[in-house]
């Protein structure tokens, strides 16, 4: 899910000497160009964009996101929400995301923007806990219009009714999809996270929003998959920004039982699918698809259903 900004076209990063101005007036530029040529001058500008926000953020750890008085992590997040809503042809995509010697560029980049836009959530969350009026607080959250849609659509992909239990694996410290879909379908929720701070305080917001006996976390990870069996859920979501993948899905596949309902979300189209690390693994094969819905304005995720085979 992406939220456009404005960005600072004159930001200048210390691993390189190149005006960011100059790397956009290039983007801009490649959009116009209806011929091969134009088309590599386009992909060969985006690359290079890669290339700097890599160098910008490569060394990374969480505790920056915390500590970034001169806005330069904000600046390059928001290089990147423009980078990723680019309107750039699948070719060049594909010859983008098909060399495999940017996978760990996609990598950091994907982990970066995961971390930043908890940190964003954290500060959501924080403002909810000190407002006098939380709910009006949580609706000024420039994210939550996407989550009310794809709250539409996990309830329209696992036929999910007033009542039902969901669970969320890697609810972070907002629990937005969670809240969406038990406040406004009559779900009850469980969130399993698994950094304690972030997990308290999703609690706290909760008890804030009156959503706590709807709404249960729990400090975990799919290791704590599965919960006794009077506890099972109608769906298990997994957050795109849950790690690692295939270690994740081996453990459902094992440990599920069969006909257990299983979601996640991609993006399929555009430069957003550089953040997404699915596409890099194959499913176990107890893991079946059933459905594929694809995103609805202002979402940009495309949901995907799973059941457990027997």
């Amino acid at each position: 899910m992406t939220c456009m900004t404005t960005i600072n076209k004159n930001i200048e990063t210390s691993h390189t000497h190149t005006h960011d101005s100059d790397i956009y007036a290039r983007i801009i530029l490649g959009l116009g160009g209806g011929t091969d040529h134009g088309t590599d001058h386009y992909a060969e500008s985006i690359t290079e964009e890669i290339i700097e926000i890599h160098h910008s953020i490569k060394d990374f750890v969480d505790r920056e996101v915390y500590q970034d008085p001169s806005g330069h992590l904000k600046a390059v997040f928001q290089r990147l929400d423009y980078l990723i809503a680019l309107d750039i042809d699948n070719r060049s995509v594909e010859d983008i995301l098909s060399n495999s010697g940017f996978n760990s560029a996609f990598d950091a980049i994907s982990t970066f923007r995961s971390q930043y836009t908890a940190e964003l959530e954290a500060e959501q969350a924080n403002s909810i806990l000190k407002s006098k009026y939380p709910w009006k607080t949580l609706t000024n959250f420039t994210y939550l219009p996407n989550y009310i849609q794809l709250a539409r659509t996990e309830c329209r992909g696992a036929g999910l009714k007033p009542g039902n239990t969901v669970l969320f694996l890697g609810s972070g410290p907002l629990p937005l999809t969670l809240i969406v879909l038990c406040h406004q379908h009559g779900l009850n929720g469980i969130g399993i996270e698994q950094y304690p701070e972030r997990a308290e305080l999703s609690r706290r917001v909760l008890e804030k929003l009156g959503l706590s006996s709807q709404i249960r976390i729990i400090n975990g990870n799919h290791q704590t998959l599965p919960l006794p069996l009077a506890e099972m859920p109608e769906l298990i979501m997994v957050a795109a920004q849950a790690e690692p993948k295939k270690e994740i899905f081996d453990h459902l596949a094992d440990v599920l039982p069969a006909g257990t309902k299983i979601s996640y979300r991609i993006y399929e189209k555009g430069l957003r699918r550089m953040l997404d690390t699915f596409y890099r693994y194959e499913l176990p094969g107890q893991l079946r698809e059933y459905s594929r819905i694809s995103p609805e304005p202002p979402a940009n995720n495309t949901s995907v259903f799973l059941t457990v085979a027997d």
